[in-house]
């Protein structure tokens, strides 16, 4: 078991306290009208949680990797579309720029991004091309000082509002994965970015997201963050991190549908008892808080190997794999104990089962992560204890 510090509790509960009074009684209201919670995402920033994970010299916390997750499983448990907005701005959208740009780069938008007055995303699925990242075909040509970006990408994360964009691309024409570079692309600065095509989802709707279009967009060569090879290697540098942020907040909206449903079924009454107290119900209950407990240990878990500076590409696999599963399973059950009222839009139960299905896709699929989990099957009783 995860022993949190007197810190990390207090930081918890902190954060609990802001979800319950700022983003639970918002979450309907954003969901409903598919709306980027501008509000709620500047007060983020401005209370500092977009900035855990960076240095304090460019406004972050420098917070461990298990802080990051209390915070992104209480965001979550409060909305899931506030907790994908913020993911995308503290980790993704921001990550290169700080891990391979310039200091005059950081300043420029690192800075204000960590602060909430900049909108950041990163850009990599297109069409055609998901999981198989060798068949992107956004192209970056060198032209003297410059690039010049075409191509399309798309499920871009906050692509109606995004300021800045992290974009894969490759820098020649020759097929793999070997030529793909990281471009910053500021969309106020750079002609050419427009916004495709808006997605409408089912789940998630307060996390916008749309096509980007680029029409031969020009980008200064200091834009070009790391080299023009090499692209496939950085974002593998932080696939762990993903993953094990996608599995807190998949702990966190479990968690959100496991209290809904435990509070109505001691509230709801069948044949002169709540519902609770039938058998049928309660192992229902029993089974959903038994996943939960287990996603939560094998998530922080892999949190604690990520600030102890372990490899853990497995572990993150399988903390994703299980916490994500587990979570569509438990809104499940949950939208079963409400019954007919787990359809009612009155209650948020109905969004914690659409929500679900966004955990899925995000930081790989369950077969893809099926796939790397299978690599390396040996196990050490004494590494998966330690």
């Amino acid at each position: 078991m995860i022993k949190l510090t007197a810190e990390q509790e207090q930081f918890r509960k902190a954060v609990a306290r802001f979800v319950d009074s700022e983003v639970v009684p918002a979450a309907a209201a954003i969901d409903e009208r598919a709306e980027f919670p501008t509000n709620l995402f500047r007060r983020l920033g401005a209370l500092g949680y977009l900035g855990l994970r960076y240095p304090e010299a460019y406004g972050g916390a420098g917070a461990d990797m298990v802080t990051y997750c209390l915070f992104a499983e209480e965001l979550a448990r409060g909305s899931l579309s506030v907790a994908a907005a913020a993911a995308m701005q503290s980790l993704m959208g921001t990550y290169f720029v700080y891990k391979y740009g310039s200091e005059e780069l950081r300043q420029r938008y690192l800075v204000p991004a960590l602060r909430g007055d900049l909108v950041a995303t990163f850009a990599l699925t297109e069409p055609n091309a998901g999981s198989d990242v060798a068949g992107i075909t956004t192209r970056a040509e060198r032209r003297g000082d410059r690039y010049v970006l075409r191509g399309t990408k798309t499920w871009v994360t906050s692509a109606p509002v995004a300021d800045m964009l992290t974009v894969a691309a490759k820098t020649s024409d020759e097929r793999g994965m070997k030529n793909i570079a990281l471009f910053l692309l500021d969309r106020g600065a750079m002609r050419g970015i427009t916004l495709g095509k808006a997605i409408d989802k089912m789940s998630v709707r307060a996390s916008v997201t749309g096509e980007i279009l680029l029409e031969d967009v020009e980008v200064p060569a200091e834009h070009l963050l790391g080299g023009e090879t090499g692209g496939v290697e950085k974002i593998g540098g932080i696939l762990s991190e993903i993953r094990v942020m996608t599995a807190a907040i998949s702990v966190g909206l479990a968690r959100a549908a496991y209290q809904a449903a435990v509070a109505y079924a001691r509230e709801r009454t069948a044949f002169g008892k709540p519902i609770a107290e039938h058998q049928a119900i309660g192992f229902k209950l029993a089974d959903m808080l038994t996943s939960l407990h287990a996603a939560i240990l094998v998530t922080y878990q892999a949190a604690a190997q990520l600030d102890a500076g372990g490899v853990i590409t497995r572990e993150a696999a399988m903390a994703k794999l299980f916490a994500s599963e587990t979570a569509v399973r438990i809104t499940d059950e949950a939208a079963r104990i409400f019954a007919s009222y787990g359809l009612a839009m009155e209650y948020p139960v109905q969004r914690y089962f659409r929500d679900a299905r966004f955990l899925l896709p995000g930081g790989g699929t369950s077969e893809i992560l099926r796939v790397i989990i299978g690599r390396e099957l040996d196990w050490d009783r004494g590494a998966a204890f330690a």
